[in-house]
């Protein structure tokens, strides 16, 4: 049986102009291959995308005293949503300058170079203005907001079924209300509803099938909506099914680099089945951090590390673009970031990790 205590303590890391908690632990190993005393993992990496170019920017974790960023370059200027599958070892991308879903391979290899391009897989031009990728099996989700806030005309779902290395296009449904982030929890698509501080779920989503006979068929409503209490407006989502976590983030005003936030909902599950379809969910059953400190504007991306209890952001606002990390989430409140380091247009962020 493998048993260890883990104990933190912040680093400044001057290469990278951030500061990180690093894991330290004190523990009985069976594995040779990590040594989880010093802080190394056999990987740990965090992805973020930019509007600014089409490049990934890879932060490596794997050794925490010694984090390192490498590059990878795609054929977008633009990218929005990325989602990270370790069993084909593939990132899967949004981008906002071709339209077109994309899948890159050979990824962990890739990590090892300082700048590497990265191909693979392209969709048809099918996207307006992707935001957010959830994944389910073989089925990859885009939601799709052009800035028609008013109706369904122009907040989509595109529905993608991958089979190795093709990408089809499976259905596009009209969502009546403005999408932003969405979030897999089981065979259950959660969604925000940007403009505002609700929460979506579309139950057992992949069992919905557009008719392209019928074009009033192709609208998608939600199964239950709820709103989150103390939230202005939110844009991403995450949730951790190893502590039952929902985290949301909040951009408050858009006209603000300074006002963000996000809420953490600790026993989600539980949480939103006890509230009414239309109900809201209280305070008293959130976290929350925002204030001053935070460097938080319009945080429109969130992943979570549930090794290190890190909540890492895409903040897209504040100074041109952050890529935030907040390991001190216990008690929420105004707290400052153990993480930030400067990456113009920040989009969206994904972490894997691997003891």
């Amino acid at each position: 049986m493998c048993m260890f205590e883990k104990k933190y303590t912040t680093m400044k890391l001057t290469k990278l102009t951030i500061a990180l908690l690093s894991a330290a632990a004190v523990f009985t190993s069976c594995n040779d291959d990590d040594d989880l005393g010093e802080g190394r993992f056999d990987r740990a990496e965090l992805y973020a995308t930019s509007t600014a170019n089409g490049n990934i920017t890879v932060y490596d974790f794997s050794d925490r005293n010694n984090v390192e960023t490498s590059t990878l370059t795609t054929v977008s200027t633009s990218n929005e949503g990325i989602s990270y599958d370790a069993s084909s070892n593939e990132l899967t991308v949004a981008s906002r300058s071709n339209g077109t879903l994309n899948t890159f391979t050979n990824i962990e290899e890739a990590v090892d170079g300082t700048t590497t391009a990265v191909t693979g897989a392209i969709s048809s031009t099918d996207l307006t203005s992707p935001r957010a990728i959830a994944v389910s099996g073989n089925l990859v989700v885009v939601s799709d907001n052009d800035g028609d806030m008013g109706g369904p005309d122009g907040n989509e779902f595109y529905v993608y079924t991958k089979s190795g290395s093709t990408l089809t296009l499976r259905d596009r449904f009209e969502i009546p209300f403005a999408v932003w982030g969405i979030e897999f929890i089981g065979n259950d698509l959660f969604a925000v509803v940007d403009q505002t501080a609700d929460l979506a779920v579309f139950e057992n989503f992949a069992a919905n099938q557009e008719d392209p006979a019928d074009a009033t068929d192709n609208v998608l409503t939600a199964t239950k909506r709820i709103t989150i209490a103390n939230l202005g407006r939110t844009h991403g989502i995450t949730y951790n099914a190893d502590d039952n976590l929902l985290i949301m983030t909040d951009i408050d005003q858009a006209s603000s680099d300074s006002d963000g936030g996000f809420n953490m909902i600790p026993n989600f599950t539980t949480e939103f089945a006890n509230v009414a379809n239309g109900g809201t969910l209280a305070a008293s059953s959130q976290t929350i951090v925002k204030g001053s400190a935070t460097f938080l504007g319009n945080p429109i991306d969130v992943k979570y590390d549930d090794e290190t209890k890190t909540v890492f952001i895409a903040e897209i606002a504040n100074g041109g673009g952050r890529v935030l990390g907040f390991s001190n989430i216990g008690n929420g409140g105004n707290i400052a970031p153990q993480v930030n380091n400067m990456l113009e247009g920040a989009s969206s962020v994904e972490f894997y990790e691997e003891d």
